[in-house]
């Protein structure tokens, strides 16, 4: 079954909690802090493989969370990473995050990855807070939440050359005749329901990758028929080939049918309309073929090459074949969008980011910032000592400050990612 589209839901590996533990050993009355640090979680990465053709996997399973750090623990022994969770997907897909369609990766190289979630950080045991003014911390931190987002996932057909028209008019049945593709064929409209890739061979060490993209109608880029499902693989072709009735049969007219597909790309996106294109009169066997194909050739004009074919009887073929080769010649293959590693896009996101930003709505005052509300997360808040932790870090880096520059009061909500407190005048540090 083929599928180019899923909802998918992903959740990194949640950090393993820091320990608190002090070392017990004999003659040795007041041992020092112990506690061993928790293990990173499993991040969420998606890897192309030129293996798989559809994204089916996701049709059942549309949930997938990878595993978490384990617990620090004492004696100075830190908790194991979470495994990764490496995810297969067919070369050519686009990743996009599904709240707001922002364009992540595009995968369009075998083995090429993408970390799509990242674990959390291990919690820090207490053994890391000991200073010489605090000697036997009695807090370690939680370990921090995974990631977790919902992604869209669409897969885009890798293919020099796309077939483009209106349902029955032969598409099927000519990357039949030229490649080793063998799609549903039969003498009715919308026999074909998914894309098909085959590779045409024009002589020795010499062939492209030919896409049938099922037939178009009339609204097809407001997703009429499924229009928006079969345009996008049409997208990343290089020259098309727009295939057209021209038997004239069911009363149709190959003019009409010409210029309502070519709409139809234009409105999907301008950049096809530019596309090198070569027509393809289909059906010339049949009768009344031929007074409809000069009608066709005196519309077009010069604007395109024109191709009379039989995809039936074969004729035409092998001349259409060998010129599309050499109009792929005459273009480079097109940069394909390629995503920042995800390493160096976080990093620099957060670099550019303020460190907290406080806004204020009535009696509630919301900080927001990554820093801010990993500390929040990663604190023991029914540890009184590792409150008074977080309070001295909120002093240092100035959180305390700005609050009370924007008028907060005694018993206003202070709200940091998933907590609210309320504010208390001069706590203790």
């Amino acid at each position: 079954m083929f599928k180019d589209y899923a909802k998918v839901y992903f959740k990194a590996g949640d950090g393993g909690n820091g320990c608190a533990a002090f070392r017990r050993e004999k003659y040795v009355p007041y041992g020092g802090p112990s506690g061993g640090d928790g293990g990173r979680g499993g991040h969420v990465i998606l890897r192309a493989d030129e293996g798989l053709r559809t994204l089916v996997d996701f049709r059942h399973r549309r949930h997938y969370k990878a595993e978490r750090g384990t617990h620090g623990q004492g004696n100075d022994r830190h908790g194991r990473k979470g495994e990764d969770l490496v995810i297969r997907v067919p070369v050519g897909t686009v990743v996009r995050r599904a709240v707001d369609g922002h364009l992540l990766a595009d995968l369009t190289v075998d083995g090429q990855e993408y970390r799509v979630a990242r674990g959390g950080r291990g919690g820090r045991g207490n053994a890391r807070f000991a200073t010489p003014r605090r000697r036997v911390p009695g807090f370690a931190e939680k370990g921090e939440p995974g990631e977790e987002l919902w992604l869209e996932l669409e897969l885009k057909l890798l293919a020099d050359v796309g077939l483009v028209g209106f349902p029955n008019a032969g598409k099927s049945t000519i990357i039949s005749r030229v490649s080793a593709a063998r799609p549903k064929i039969a003498d009715y409209p919308f026999t074909t329901l998914e894309p098909h890739l085959g590779v045409v061979r024009v002589d020795e060490g010499s062939s492209f990758v030919l896409a049938d993209i099922p037939g178009l109608i009339k609204g097809a880029h407001e997703g009429v028929g499924l229009g928006h499902r079969f345009l996008r693989h049409v997208e990343r072709t290089r020259v098309l080939l727009h295939v057209v009735d021209v038997s004239g049969r069911e009363g149709r007219d190959p003019v009409e049918d010409f210029d309502v597909i070519n709409r139809e790309l234009a409105a999907y996106d301008p950049q096809l309309a530019s596309r090198p294109m070569i027509v393809v009169a289909n059906k010339i066997d049949l009768p009344g073929a031929g007074e409809n194909v000069e009608r066709l050739a005196a519309a077009l004009g010069n604007r395109y090459e024109l191709f009379r074919t039989s995809a039936l009887t074969g004729e035409g073929l092998e001349r259409l074949i060998f010129r599309v080769h050499q109009v792929l010649e005459t273009i480079p293959a097109a940069p394909l969008h390629q995503a920042a590693p995800r390493d160096e896009a976080g990093e620099a996101d957060e670099a550019r980011e303020p460190r907290f930003t406080v806004a204020k709505d009535g009696d509630t005052f919301t900080v927001r910032g990554r820093e801010v509300e990993r500390r929040v997360a990663m604190t023991d808040l029914g540890n009184p000592e590792a409150v008074d932790h977080l309070q001295f870090w909120f002093n240092r880096v100035g959180i305390e400050e700005a609050l009370q520059a924007r008028g907060i009061r005694a018993g206003d909500t202070v709200r940091i990612g998933d907590f609210e407190f309320e504010y208390v005048e001069n706590p203790v540090s």
